[in-house]
């Protein structure tokens, strides 16, 4: 993570110091839509728009999984950061510059939208490659787009992760996982004093308790069958053994010392074109390498990721529909 400022790329995560100690996510700063019908003013169409994304960030990482499970990998090319975040930001993987520009770091593609860009620069980022512009850089939003702006290109357009009649109770589950569980990781291990480490991990627990128990007798979070709520939630899951117990300090429990999300956690894995956007890999070097403020030395562990191809047992419960 770094921050530009009048052209100056700046070297740093988070300043907790204003905050006494906090960590504070800023808000993202491209907002546009998507739309089937183009009123908005960006229509969905094949090839016109890229996604950027780290296989390390679970915000991206959202992206990725509703791009697979829609169809989508035609119509939408994809860019990947390294998982190597230097002084000079996120550069792109494998020492290739990107596909559109030319360029070598994340933050030009910023500045490429928008010369007078002040801010952090972030993943995910859906790119218009026609008007050549930043359409969007909040994942949640644009987990939105790629389930219904682009159905005309999609090979499963029938997929619906945010059907209608459930919209309410995904909201409300969601609202409580992000600001305890898929925030609330980033919460606890950006921590720079006691009192607020307190303050987030044990929310953060009582969530994961709470989800062990919801999972207990259903088979998803929301309905019978996987939405958006069981993606956003399983992109910081699936992190949480191999990076955020130990690396992070939320070293309470692990996830696989819960029966159901452990079980959960597997199942989702395994559906169809999920675990092609795992890259642990990219995963435990980013974390562990690049946030020098968590982990000064740099070093990356030695321990191997965790096993999720093995049995689920969520066949117990009502299979989906």
């Amino acid at each position: 993570m770094g921050l530009l400022v009048d052209g100056v790329w700046h070297d740093k995560w988070y300043d907790t110091k204003s905050s006494k100690g906090a960590f504070i996510r800023s808000e993202s700063q491209f907002r546009n839509w998507i739309t089937a019908d183009g009123s908005s003013g960006f229509p969905a169409e094949a090839d016109r728009y890229r996604l950027y994304v780290s296989l390390a960030c679970p915000w991206a990482h959202r992206t990725l999984i509703v791009r697979a499970l829609k169809g989508l990998e035609d119509a939408i090319p994809v860019t990947v950061v390294s998982p190597y975040m230097g002084e000079n930001g996120w550069p792109f993987a494998d020492g290739h510059s990107d596909p559109e520009f030319g360029k070598d770091f994340l933050w030009q593609i910023y500045t490429e939208a928008r010369p007078d860009y002040s801010g952090r620069v972030t993943v995910p980022v859906l790119f218009d490659r026609k008007t050549g512009t930043i359409v969007n850089n909040e994942s949640a939003e644009i987990v939105r787009m790629l389930n219904s702006a682009f159905n005309a290109f999609a090979t499963n357009p029938d997929l619906d992760l945010y059907p209608e009649p459930l919209r309410a109770e995904i909201d409300a589950v969601n609202a409580r996982i992000y600001d305890t569980v898929n925030n609330g990781v980033y919460k606890t291990g950006f921590a720079t004093t006691q009192e607020k480490y307190d303050q987030a991990v044990h929310p953060l627990f009582d969530s994961l308790d709470w989800l062990d128990e919801r999972l207990a007798n259903q088979r998803y979070l929301v309905g019978d069958r996987p939405t958006e709520a069981d993606w956003r939630l399983f992109a910081t899951l699936v992190r949480f053994d191999a990076v955020y117990f130990a690396h992070f300090k939320c070293n309470i429990r692990q996830i696989r010392d819960y029966p159901n999300l452990q079980g959960y956690l597997k199942e989702l894995y395994q559906m169809p074109g999920v675990a092609e956007t795992v890259d642990f890999r990219h995963i435990i070097q980013h974390y562990y390498w690049s946030q020098k403020s968590v982990n000064p030395s740099g070093i990356v562990p030695a321990g191997a990721a965790p096993d999720l191809t093995g049995p689920h047992g969520r066949d117990r419960l009502a299979k989906a529909a």
